[in-house]
């Protein structure tokens, strides 16, 4: 493995992993007066054609229901309003489940996508989110009120959602590390027999 100016060098996620990882976590079940909307950016787009420029947006948009599940879509229209509509519209199609642990994530993570690093962190309660741009709405509309975050290389907002949710789908709660694993949830979690003893004395 050679070593490049930031390190190690690495295999980023695919537009076709990402795509493929949302249709197999795909979710239907969810709420939609629940769901939230929020507007990550908007940009202008020109095309040149014979008989001049044509003129559309594109908005970049993240829906969530706070509770854990969240999507991001990107819109096209002639007009914001329109633009801003099927951005909701295709988010609404992508949502998927992170596995979370109350109010923060269970473990560290980072994601990558193309130049786009995202390092997430769990912290405790009153933290709050220490985050800016993309990933803070995206944690927003999760409803992730605890976590530290780190944006590393590209600031274009496309590679941070992405990098954010391949990180997100990359989180793996206790049970299934340990099923994996072929071990218990207190083997996994380093928990000692006195420990236990404990707990359950405190519980009886």
């Amino acid at each position: 493995m050679r070593r490049g100016k930031r390190g190690y060098s690495f295999k980023p996620m695919s537009k076709q992993i990402l795509r493929d990882s949302l249709a197999v976590r795909r979710l239907l079940d969810v709420n939609p007066s629940d769901l939230k909307d929020d507007v990550i950016a908007i940009n202008r787009v020109t095309k040149v054609v014979k008989g001049g420029k044509n003129l559309s947006f594109s908005a970049l948009v993240v829906v969530g229901d706070n509770h854990g599940h969240a999507g991001f879509g990107m819109g096209k229209a002639r007009e914001v309003p329109m633009a801003i509509k099927k951005g909701i519209e295709q988010a609404k199609k992508n949502l998927i489940r992170f596995n979370l642990k109350g109010s923060t994530i269970p473990h560290q993570v980072l994601g990558r996508y193309g130049s786009a690093q995202v390092l997430l962190k769990p912290a405790s309660d009153g933290t709050g989110v220490i985050a800016g741009g993309p990933v803070r709405k995206v944690m927003q509309v999760a409803g992730i009120t605890n976590v530290l975050t780190k944006s590393i290389g590209t600031s274009n907002p496309h590679n941070v959602v992405k990098a954010t949710f391949a990180a997100l789908l990359g989180l793996k709660d206790a049970a299934q590390v340990a099923e994996t694993r072929s071990k218990t949830v207190d083997e996994i979690s380093g928990r000692s027999s006195k420990e236990k003893a404990a707990v359950s004395e405190s519980n009886g």
